[in-house]
């Protein structure tokens, strides 16, 4: 554990102590991640490759035998909440709580014994920026009540128990991938996930061996995946599924791409989403087979084209995230991409190292000229998955 990591711990410590009168039993951290590449395959049981981000949730926290879930967060202003755990109920809550309190009703409702807790959260993952600081609430929760209660929980287990958290308690209908990421991604590396099945590769991945990097451009264009327009966009790749007779999306191969498009007649909305879909599993697992292949740079136009097919068939990206990509690639990028959700969020780049300092200068003296927020751009190193850090 670096410095830095273990004095964020002890400060998350300490603030328990000061709010609960007692150390905690443990401290947990649960990573963000970007997503390489594959948006919007989760939910359609295809292929994803995000890795973790250095930037995580802490959380510090006690067992309770009484039935009394106490939360509280260092990022939201107000006193402990206190719930209690047969009261939970989805859909009940609004507030920042609905994430941690969602774990425990999860765990609880698949069966395990969770009979409360103290909590008290920080987190350094940007919060509306595409880059998964729900997930890592939830995860780096259910992975301490998982110590802390022995439930015996493997990774991939703790990551869909988060998400029915999210989907059922939150009420967003986000797919697999975010708590998979932050459940089981490896430092150095980038997770190749099927997300049907949750086989896992760790494909690795490290840019600066090779004199690259990958900058993160957070255009500060907040979103929310509970509102609708993600719902609708799930809702459609379903009736795309159901119009081809297929399970999932997943289940049309590339190769007859064009005789789907055709089966599916006049509905354009139906078709460019399945288009979208049917492509970006096509990029995964093209970048997968570049990567293994040791030719890294041959996945930067991969990325363009990607981000091209989010902006004019899935229709998710928003002008901030149009203008980072036109504008690095114009600088000299070797690809760059939406990354998230949209509506809003971050950008990928990828670039060599010796352009970065222009390509950084072009991206903000661009957001200027067009009146925007000063974006923050920061560098994105694939780093550990969800682990105890005291």
């Amino acid at each position: 554990m670096s410095e830095s990591s273990a004095a964020a711990a002890e400060a998350v410590a300490a603030r328990f102590e000061e709010l609960y009168g007692s150390a905690p039993d443990g401290v947990w951290a649960a990573p963000g991640r970007v997503n390489l590449i594959g948006e919007h395959t989760d939910y359609n049981d295809g292929f994803v490759m995000p890795f973790a981000l250095p930037h995580t949730a802490v959380a510090a926290v006690s067992r309770r035998d009484d039935g009394v879930l106490r939360l509280h967060s260092a990022d939201v202003e107000g006193p402990v909440v206190e719930l209690t755990v047969d009261g939970l109920t989805p859909e009940s809550d609004k507030r920042w709580t609905a994430y941690p309190a969602g774990v425990v009703w999860a765990l609880r409702e698949a069966g395990h014994a969770v009979t409360g807790a103290d909590v008290h959260l920080a987190s350094t993952v940007p919060s509306g920026a595409g880059l998964s600081s729900s997930a890592a609430l939830e995860v780096v929760v259910a992975l301490a009540l998982n110590d802390l209660f022995g439930l015996g929980l493997r990774g991939w287990q703790l990551a869909r128990l988060s998400q029915r958290a999210e989907n059922v308690y939150v009420g967003a209908p986000v797919g697999i991938m975010d708590q998979t990421a932050s459940a089981c991604c490896e430092a150095g590396h980038a997770l190749f996930l099927d997300t049907r099945d949750l086989s896992q590769r760790q494909i690795p991945f490290d840019l600066a061996a090779e004199g690259m990097r990958l900058l993160v451009v957070d255009t500060q264009v907040k979103h929310s995946h509970s509102e609708g327009e993600y719902g609708k966009r799930r809702e459609g790749c379903e009736k795309g599924a159901a119009l081809l007779g297929v399970d999932a999306l997943r289940d049309v191969p590339y190769e007859e791409l064009d005789a789907a498009l055709v089966r599916l007649g006049d509905d354009e909305e139906v078709r460019r989403l399945v288009r979208h879909v049917v492509t970006e599993d096509h990029r995964v697992e093209q970048v997968v087979s570049l990567l293994e292949s040791g030719d890294t740079r041959a996945i930067g136009p991969l990325l363009i084209e990607g981000h091209a097919s989010l902006r004019d068939d899935f229709r998710v990206s928003c002008p901030e995230l149009d203008l980072v990509v036109d504008t690095a690639v114009t600088a000299g990028a070797l690809g760059a991409r939406m990354t998230g959700g949209g509506f809003g969020g971050s950008a990928i780049v990828l670039a060599e190292e010796a352009d970065v300092p222009v390509i950084t200068k072009a991206v903000e003296e661009a957001f200027a000229s067009a009146g925007f927020k000063t974006p923050r751009v920061f560098e994105a190193v694939p780093s550990a998955g969800a682990r105890r850090v005291r």
